[in-house]
């Protein structure tokens, strides 16, 4: 695929603002459908290029995931038989946890193994 430029990408952003009322689901004999999907590709491939998603450090999964089943340090370093301290250094940053103990965190706190692997 060629280099999208900005101008490029600020019209597809636009046009697709435009053509999103217009368009429901994807029918191939719908001209705004295949214009809408050939946007979107358009603006998928330009912000790959420009704006990256970087992928999430584990203190911020582990903290995030704690966040979300409401759980303070304390009770996860129970619940995955650690301490409490630990738990702190792994949310702070200053370590990362065994493959043992980053399996408990996967499981208690719903995290993909992928995800804390980095992969």
């Amino acid at each position: 695929m060629t280099k999208i430029t900005k101008e490029q990408y600020e019209y597809a952003q636009n046009r697709i603002e435009e053509l999103l009322p217009l368009v429901d689901g994807y029918d191939t004999n719908d001209r705004n459908a295949i214009e809408l999907s050939v946007l979107s590709d358009v603006v998928i491939e330009y912000e790959k290029e420009y704006f990256p998603i970087e992928k999430p450090a584990v203190a911020e999964l582990i903290a995030d995931g704690m966040s979300e089943k409401g759980l303070t340090q304390k009770e996860l370093a129970s619940q995955i038989g650690v301490s409490q301290s630990r738990i702190s250094e792994f949310v702070s940053g200053k370590s990362e946890p065994s493959l043992k103990v980053a399996r408990s965190l996967c499981l208690a706190l719903d995290i993909k193994p992928s995800a804390i692997l980095g992969l």
